[in-house]
């Protein structure tokens, strides 16, 4: 779990990533995981955390079983779909999660 420290920190970034959820219309445990995979590796740059928020989506999406593709996320985040194949699965890995082998 994460301290309420990190999510009043990350509160801006955190109401972006629901802003890209609604426009993905996912499931609410798949915004949870989301949530959390972002909040478990946020890194120090602004740039980055655009990449890592559209991954955390991504990768949240699977976890939840309401998959929606890389491209689909990386339009309603305003990223690269390459930004999100680069970091999805070490994200996964970095919440203890092992990503599909398809």
């Amino acid at each position: 779990m994460h301290s309420a420290r990190d999510r009043v920190e990350y509160e801006p970034w955190l109401e972006k990533l629901q802003t890209v959820a609604d426009r993905l219309e996912l499931s609410a445990e798949a915004r949870s995981c989301a949530v959390d995979l972002f909040l478990t590796d946020v890194p120090a740059s602004d740039r980055s955390k655009r990449a890592v928020l559209a991954a955390s989506l991504y990768a949240g999406s699977l976890v939840a079983g309401d998959g929606r593709t890389q491209g689909a996320v990386a339009e309603a985040a305003d990223v690269s779909r390459l930004s999100i194949q680069s970091r999805w699965k070490e994200l996964l890995e970095s919440a203890g999660l092992e990503p599909p082998r398809w």
